[in-house]
């Protein structure tokens, strides 16, 4: 089972996808952190605030900014993958990502997780609201996560909005 969770920077949505990791019933629950966290004090800051809101709720924590294809899942197991956007930007623009073939090896790696778990939980960013003018690069980054969102939300068997920590079933 596979639920698309997305909304707005400070919406809610991390902690609903985690009520929805919680509510599984799954025996494990393993969180994929795909932030790569580098020596940036802002980054550092928001992951300890994530594993300290976390740290009672038995989450296995695997941080994985690329190759989710790579990742062993436990039997009876409920996933939580935060977040598309920065998995996308890893694979998209360090060293070792897959470039031009992000879309493929991302879908493909959601896949791997869609077929190892019991439930799979992943977390996504409306970037396309704030309707500033970017760059061609920046540009080129939100059609490409437009187009991954659109294939997960064929995909999915729930997406969901959250808009001012409030869910808004958009399929089920």
């Amino acid at each position: 089972m596979i639920h698309l969770i997305t909304g707005g920077a400070g919406s809610g949505k991390s902690e609903y996808a985690e009520s929805q990791i919680l509510s599984s019933g799954c025996r494990n629950r393993l969180y994929i952190a795909t932030m790569s966290i580098g020596t940036d004090p802002e980054n550092i800051e928001r992951v300890r605030r994530h594993r300290e809101r976390r740290k009672d709720m038995g989450f296995q924590t695997i941080e994985c900014s690329l190759m989710l294809s790579e990742i062993t899942v436990p039997e009876d197991c409920a996933i939580l993958l935060e977040d598309l956007p920065n998995l996308l930007a890893n694979e998209l623009y360090l060293p070792n990502g897959s470039g031009i073939h992000a879309i493929s090896r991302i879908l493909h790696g959601i896949d791997h997780l869609a077929s190892s778990a019991g439930k799979l939980v992943i977390v996504t960013d409306d970037v396309f609201a704030e309707g500033c003018h970017y760059e061609r690069s920046t540009l080129m980054y939100m059609q490409l996560l437009g187009l991954i969102c659109q294939n997960l939300t064929s995909m999915a068997d729930r997406v969901t909005e959250v808009v001012y920590g409030i869910p808004i079933e958009v399929k089920r």
